[in-house]
């Protein structure tokens, strides 16, 4: 008999963090692996965070913080909301979580009941099917590709609409496709959900900043979506603060009440140095930022380029974020140098073994036909790991 629950059982693990903790133990072998499979940048946090970070640990920020967040922080987020994204928030409809898959289960466990469906634009970040799995939710994946930027249309999301559906998720700019949808394209969609007014909307902005197509838009700021729409969003991914493990939310007061509650009985209040830390990030000028931005934008150039060399890989220009996500789909049903490609797990594990290059498969994305690269990592890693993926596909035999 197993005594582990029926849900931690169904619950899949994290494909992108699996993929990351193999990469470590081969490179504790000796092997010399490039990991392009976790999405964290190889940036330090910027010193005037750390600085507040120390100045919070010398005036003794060190009992429990509010199960919300410190309201000096929520107000600095409002004003961030106000500044970047043009959203009208007060602080009771802000609330700070350990980071924003935190904030993501919080809102999944409070608005889904059992067979609700979400929306869900595929390829998606890998952990909202499980989350939302975990939720007693369903997820409805709307498959996209690489033709279309990876973007759903209105007549996709009409299409995938039911009486059951309660939530769309999704990302921009995305993980891991990095794309960016246009205020033009969430206008169209907002106009779809204008005949469903029950439909709530869960934008994830994390890799707002990250972003080279000039401008962005939050589907909240779109006429009538405010009072619909979850904003989440953190510091992790612009201003290099993944282990300061701070997230957030805006959204109807309800909904922050309904988290905060929630929360109360799980994690408490976030940790209270990375929440003094995280106000002279939010209140920052995005402009200190620029410099990680232009660097990721010079990669973002640099591998989609050499993809562009490799014969059978199929390549869109992701206009966000820090990935590419190629179609390696012409691989399959044949063999590279002996050993059998079915799938992208298959192409992913063969560039491992082959390449010593750690990508993760499109599966855990729901793309089947697409592997996820990272390129937040220097140029010259970058250069070393096409390269030996070029190598690694360039001779191939059709299967009998």
């Amino acid at each position: 008999m197993n005594p582990l629950s029926d849900r931690i059982n169904n619950l899949s693990t994290s494909q992108t963090l699996a993929m990351a903790a193999l990469a470590r133990e081969l490179k504790a072998q000796g092997k010399d692996i490039i990991s392009l499979s976790l999405g964290e940048p190889d940036f330090n946090t910027p010193d005037f965070v750390k600085e507040a970070a120390k100045k919070a640990i010398d005036e003794n920020y060190s009992t429990y913080t509010p199960v919300e967040g410190y309201l000096e922080l929520k107000e600095a987020i409002c004003r961030k909301f106000k500044r970047d994204n043009n959203l009208e928030y007060k602080p009771s409809q802000i609330v700070v979580s350990t980071g924003a898959k935190q904030s993501l289960y919080n809102i999944a466990q409070v608005m889904l009941n059992e067979g609700d469906e979400v929306i869900l634009p595929a390829p998606y970040w890998v952990s909202y099917f499980e989350i939302i799995k975990l939720s007693g939710g369903t997820p409805v994946e709307v498959p996209t590709s690489v033709e279309t930027d990876f973007k759903i249309t209105p007549e996709q999301l009409e299409a995938a609409i039911t009486p059951k559906t309660k939530m769309m998720w999704f990302s921009s700019p995305c993980n891991p496709s990095g794309s960016v949808y246009n205020r033009e394209e969430l206008t169209a969609l907002a106009k779809v959900l204008e005949k469903y007014p029950n439909i709530y909307v869960v934008s994830d902005e994390i890799y707002e900043h990250i972003n080279f197509s000039g401008t962005f838009c939050s589907i909240g700021s779109i006429p009538g979506m405010l009072e619909r729409t979850i904003t989440v969003n953190g510091v992790a991914k612009a201003f290099a603060m993944t282990g300061w493990r701070i997230g957030y939310i805006g959204g109807p007061e309800f909904i922050a009440k309904a988290c905060t509650k929630i929360q109360g009985q799980v994690t408490s209040g976030a940790n209270s140095i990375a929440q003094r830390a995280t106000i002279a990030a939010v209140d920052a000028d995005p402009s200190v930022l620029k410099h990680m931005v232009d660097a990721f934008h010079s990669r973002r150039d640099l591998v989609v380029g050499l993809l562009k060399e490799i014969p059978g890989v199929k390549i869109n220009v992701p206009e966000g974020a820090f990935y590419v996500f190629p179609d390696v789909s012409s691989f399959f049903g044949k063999t590279l140098k002996g050993t059998e490609i079915k799938d992208a797990t298959d192409f992913s594990m063969y560039l491992l073994a082959e390449a010593n290059v750690a990508t993760v498969t499109g599966d855990a994305f729901g793309n089947p036909n697409c592997i996820r690269f990272s390129y937040a990592t220097s140029e010259d890693l970058l250069k070393e790991a096409l390269r030996r993926i070029k190598e690694a596909v360039t001779t191939t035999e059709v299967l009998a």
